[in-house]
């Protein structure tokens, strides 16, 4: 007998789990429509209103939109993979189950474990954002909550022309106008946030779904009115426009990665954060009505519209205001500012807000989905796996993941965590590249409902840009990496592999 940790689940297992139906299967309520937006939701939040400026500011100038173009295209070799994936193999899990499939059970554990880094830490980060977006759009109103439940422990706040914010965002000049200080004790605003949208999903999937559908059209409202106001801008001032982009790619300084074709490179990984999300959908395969037809049209439809999307908000954002100064939290509500629509400012701020609020809901829908498929293989503990009789939604795993990113995004000051969400996801993509590629050579019989095309050369390219974006991220990443994994050995070999479902079926 061979060594069990490179046993693959078989692909009809993995079928006849998929069409099981019952009060503890997971319910089938998802159409096209509810992927697609599950897609956006995921997709468009931090990257779009915040990254997108940081990364014009310190990279690559007006061409930002370039960047866009090397990260979208990275993306859409990863996502034409999981399209044949998720379609071939309609179960929760995602590249989890993946790899399972095709390159065994250690790869498998691997790649679930690092799902975590995608999803669990991803929701907390957007938590952090959240609260910080939620402070500024009510001050908006002339509401200011206490800063005490805004930020983690530690974290110094003013008060400066009637706003609190922390201290680290306004010059020493307006700090000298600050009439209070404060010292935040814990971010309570994240924490009720993560419990709140934890609370919907126990609920169930086609609650979530919709208050998920609901919230992307307030979203793409927001985005669309930022396109629109903008554009109207950049059209009548075109002066303007063309001074800003004068310079489309700004000459390197002198060292790697700030402006010039290094910079370009540069600001892809870093956006890359923004495109972050469309892989969840497959985590809902087993929720779909049709997964064979519907779970590409989810995945890359979302894909397609964000990309389009990103162009044209990078392009409008680098266009009205100087790519000088959009190093800051808020570059599309400083856009919209500058074109003197006070209303457009309104509606920016709360679709940040909606945005913010979809991340969360399907990244912790992933991070259960992941754990109800681990637990349902025996690599991790029963109640994992359990079903609510009623919601028929993994309840319990749920309940656990919730209530560690609230006391995570709450507690701990974020700062490298958007890079390893980064890591995790670029190791799940190359799995999931060269998983299609081994099963294409080793099972050419399976029906496959959609086909990547230009196989061996799409998976190899999603391959090689994954593995070029990981290689861009810093030391301390890596090293993080490792010891998440090394904690992840120590549970699956303690534990997992000695109650693996398909070792004891063997």
């Amino acid at each position: 007998m061979g060594n069990p940790i490179w046993d693959k689940k078989p692909l009809e297992l993995l079928m006849r789990e998929a069409g099981e139906e019952g009060e503890h299967t997971l319910k089938r309520a998802l159409g096209p429509i509810n992927l697609i937006t599950l897609g956006i939701g995921a997709i468009i939040g931090a990257g779009i209103f915040v990254l997108t400026g940081q990364a014009a500011a310190q990279y690559a100038g007006p061409a930002i939109m370039l960047s866009y173009v090397v990260s979208g295209l990275g993306c859409a070799f990863a996502g034409l993979c999981y399209a044949e994936f998720a379609s071939m193999i309609p179960i929760a899990g995602s590249a989890y189950t993946y790899g399972y499939a095709t390159l065994g059970e250690i790869f498998a554990w691997v790649i679930g474990w690092d799902l975590i880094l995608e999803y669990a830490f991803g929701a907390a980060t957007v938590a952090s954002g959240w609260s910080s977006t939620l402070v500024a759009f009510l001050q908006d109103y002339n509401i200011n909550l206490p800063p005490q439940i805004c930020d983690v422990p530690g974290a110094k706040w003013a008060m400066v022309d009637g706003r609190w914010g922390p201290e680290s965002t306004f010059s020493v000049d307006q700090l000298a106008r600050a009439t209070q200080h404060a010292t935040t004790t814990a971010n309570f605003v994240a924490f009720f946030a993560i419990i709140l949208v934890t609370t919907i999903l126990i609920i169930g999937i086609k609650e979530s779904a919709n208050f998920n559908t609901t919230i992307v059209f307030v979203k793409l409202i927001a985005v669309i009115v930022f396109i629109i106001v903008a554009g109207m801008y950049v059209f009548g001032h075109p002066d303007i426009a063309h001074q800003n982009w004068a310079v489309y790619i700004p000459p390197n300084s002198g060292s790697f990665g700030t402006y010039g074709w290094s910079g370009i490179l540069r600001a892809a990984g870093v956006v890359f954060f923004a495109y972050i999300g469309f892989d969840a959908v497959s985590t809902a395969a087993q929720e779909a009505k049709n997964p064979q037809k519907d779970m590409p049209i989810g995945i890359l439809g979302s894909l397609f519209i964000c990309t389009i999307l990103y162009l044209l908000v990078s392009g409008l954002l680098t266009a009205t205001v100087h790519y000088s100064r959009l190093n800051i939290g808020a570059p599309v509500s400083l856009a919209i500012r500058e074109t003197g629509v006070k209303w457009g400012s309104y509606v920016v701020n709360a679709g940040a807000l909606a945005g913010l609020s979809t991340v969360m809901l399907v990244m912790l829908l992933g991070q259960s989905r992941v754990f109800y498929s681990m637990a349902h293989d025996g690599l991790l503990w029963k109640w994992a796996g359990d079903v609510h009789p009623k919601f028929r939604t993994p309840w319990k795993s749920t309940a656990v993941t919730g209530f560690f990113v609230a006391v995570t995004g709450s507690l701990v000051p974020i700062g490298d965590l958007g890079q390893m969400v980064s890591i995790g996801t670029l190791m799940a993509f190359v799995i999931v590249c060269a998983g299609v590629w081994v099963m294409r050579r080793t099972r050419p019989d399976v029906r496959r409902p959609f086909r990547t095309p230009w196989v061996p050369f799409v998976p190899l390219m999603g391959i090689l840009i994954s593995l070029a974006m990981m290689l861009g991220l810093n030391g301390v990443t890596w090293i993080r990496l490792v010891v998440w994994l090394i904690i992840g050995m120590v549970i699956y070999f303690g534990y997992g592999i000695k109650h693996s479902r398909i070792r004891s079926a063997s």
